[in-house]
């Protein structure tokens, strides 16, 4: 079955292996390792703390936000319907 991403709306192959969380939305390699990057900005520019459950839900919610499955109002996006996922409005 293929895969498109839900950040990029590329088509995913079969055979490459994502990472288990990138799997769940799915989302490619390439944009994961965006997010990682991105993932410690945001960490960096709200002083999160990831011993606190709060701080990593927000963690969390902008890794939604980012892939593309959440609004930044925090809608759950249904991705499969083209018109709703728009993953390059900025948060």
């Amino acid at each position: 079955m293929a895969r498109n991403c839900t950040k990029c709306k590329k088509e995913i192959p079969d055979n490459v292996e994502l990472d288990p969380i990138a799997a769940a939305y799915p989302c490619c390699n390439e944009c994961w390792e965006e997010w990682k990057q991105y993932r410690v900005m945001v960490m960096n520019e709200m002083r999160l703390d990831m011993s606190m459950p709060d701080h990593r839900k927000v963690v969390k919610k902008y890794e939604k936000v980012f892939v593309g499955v959440m609004t930044p109002e925090g809608e759950i996006v249904n991705f499969a319907d083209e018109n709703q996922r728009k993953p390059d409005k900025p948060l």
